[in-house]
């Protein structure tokens, strides 16, 4: 048998006393050397694990940030967000490997998570950026029994939930730019791509799949290409601290959960509009919708329970906003 470096992990990392060396073996069927192996591995990338004599083993510290199988897989409570997980430290697009998990038939909850992009894709076919060591991407795969027509509005389910996770880690004061681009002092940190497959006559969903690429990690303003250099921050270049991208990431899964069961419950935004409405940054504010129909601007006043956005024009009509093609924009910039 195979020791589970992340069962072990896990098991460290919850005990508050010593773990022994039988206990290991007796719990995951391997052998002293197996499990000394184990512990040889983590010590090398970089836990410091103390070792005593007829004691056994006792984790005193994580590496500050690593991003790893074991590390995430050993940090998360949930239910059924992230318990099947994939980690690569290089792939072309988390979505495009958790759209083939899909089709292999992997289970709801499957997550995806890559050190570095090569061909990261944003809304409107628009590469993003995916250097590596320093930011986290990832991918959720969902198999709902609901309706297509609803599928838009687990983009703002997630939204709420990196919003909610960055501020429980960071501390920081981040907000939405509907619907679902995440800012931090105005500046964009997070991206998001969701994309569906349907079966042919389009009346039942096979699956969604949820793309986030969050800058954790970018030291400075410079790191960013020149086009986005005036819109685009990181966490740590808001925060002035380096952010552990594994607790990043365990937090907005959980968040996740918790917030698509509530969603599941109405199928619609109700159980969950008062929060997302509390983290968005262009509400009561004066808006330009970008519609290929014709631009216009309006005053924001949030979302329906629908998730599209309420706007009033100029003269006085209510018009409800639908993500799909349509930007929103400040009146005087990105935000």
């Amino acid at each position: 048998m195979k020791t589970d470096k992340s069962d072990i992990l896990t098991l460290l990392r919850n005990s508050a006393d010593y773990v022994s060396g039988q206990q290991l073996c007796d719990q995951f069927g391997v052998s002293r050397t197996a499990v000394w192996k184990v512990i040889n591995q983590l010590k090398e990338e970089g836990y410091q694990i103390e070792s005593v004599s007829r004691k056994g083993y006792r984790l005193l510290e994580s590496p500050a940030d690593i991003l790893s199988q074991s590390e995430i897989a050993s940090r998360l409570q949930t239910k059924w967000a992230g318990k099947k997980l994939y980690y690569v430290d290089s792939t072309g697009s988390t979505n495009t490997d958790a759209k083939r998990f899909a089709e292999e038939g992997d289970p709801h909850g499957t997550t995806v998570v890559a050190d570095m992009q090569t061909a990261g894709k944003g809304r409107r076919g628009r590469k993003w950026q995916s250097p590596s060591g320093i930011n986290t991407y990832f991918t959720i795969l969902l198999k709902p029994d609901f309706a297509p027509d609803k599928a838009s509005m687990l983009t703002l389910v997630m939204a709420l939930s990196v919003v909610e996770a960055i501020e429980e880690v960071t501390e920081l004061k981040a907000e939405i730019k509907w619907p679902n681009d995440i800012v931090v002092n105005k500046k964009k940190v997070v991206g998001m791509l969701t994309e569906m497959s349907t079966t042919p006559e389009m009346d039942e969903i096979q699956y969604v799949v949820v793309g986030v690429g969050v800058n954790v990690n970018i030291g400075s303003i410079e790191e960013f290409p020149d086009e986005i250099r005036e819109t685009a921050t990181s966490l740590r270049i808001e925060s002035g601290k380096q952010i552990n991208r594994a607790v990043l990431v365990e937090h907005i899964l959980e968040r996740f959960e918790q917030n698509y069961e509530k969603f599941e419950q109405t199928l619609d935004l109700s159980g969950l509009l008062d929060a997302y409405q509390s983290h968005l940054v262009n509400v009561d504010a004066q808006v330009r919708v970008l519609d290929p129909a014709g631009e216009y601007t309006g005053i924001s006043h949030g979302i329906n329970t629908t998730g599209e956005l309420i706007v009033e024009k100029e003269d006085g009509s209510i018009v409800n906003v639908y993500a799909g093609e349509v930007s929103v924009r400040g009146l005087y910039g990105y935000v």
